[in-house]
């Protein structure tokens, strides 16, 4: 029998960032306007994160903010309408826009438009990565069980170090997120942490090393 290997890494191991995944106009609207199912509890989730995001910015640690964008003919769709999500994020749509003033958008962050559901497809992700010489991703947003578990497998698959804060990422469903981040638990343990502890660690860090 194979014995697993509990053993925690330090939160942050080398170099952090924060990756904002598509916290948008849309993600505060219902499921059904949005076009995209959400927990009950899905807006204040999101609006916690925001507390992370000034603790990573007055620490001078990288947020890089994604936003999911499809053309308005639907081309780049793929089999994304295969399963339970309708059209959703169409660049036409205002509510596509990153919600700005819940994430504290500055106009000088990063942002990051993507087709699909990782962060890391057909996007230049890893190349500014590596130019931030960054070693552990920190995942806030949604969804849970889609781009943040899916972003969460690709940086693992990349050996990055990564941590998703349990409640401030959102999920399809209740059971779909608990889902979700017990499989990311199980390719990294003590890779599923919480805001309040995140944002003790990150001002750590900053006082150490701004």
């Amino acid at each position: 029998m194979v014995e697993p290997n509990n053993s925690r890494r330090l939160m942050i191991e080398g170099n952090p960032a924060l990756i904002v995944i598509d916290i948008q106009k849309g993600s505060f609207l219902s499921g059904s306007n949005s076009g995209i199912p959400h927990m009950e509890d899905n807006v204040e989730r999101l609006r916690r994160a925001r507390s992370v995001i000034d603790a990573a910015r007055n620490a001078q640690i990288p947020i890089i903010f994604f936003q999911e964008i499809h053309r308005a003919n639907l081309v780049d769709f793929g089999r994304e309408l295969d399963g339970s999500e309708g059209i959703h994020c169409l660049e036409t749509n205002p509510n596509t826009e990153i919600a700005a003033d819940e994430v504290g958008l500055l106009p000088d962050d990063y942002v990051i438009q993507k087709r699909r559901y990782s962060c890391f497809f057909g996007t230049d992700f890893e190349i500014l990565l590596k130019g931030l010489k960054v070693d552990t991703l920190i995942l806030v947003g949604g969804l849970t069980d889609v781009c943040v578990h899916y972003t969460f497998v690709d940086a693992h698959q990349h050996d990055y170090f990564c941590r998703v804060i349990g409640d401030c990422v959102t999920g399809s469903s209740l059971d779909a997120h608990n889902a979700s981040l017990s499989a990311m638990e199980y390719l990294q343990t003590g890779g599923v942490r919480t805001s309040t502890e995140v944002i003790q660690q990150l001002e750590m860090f900053g006082q150490t090393n701004n």
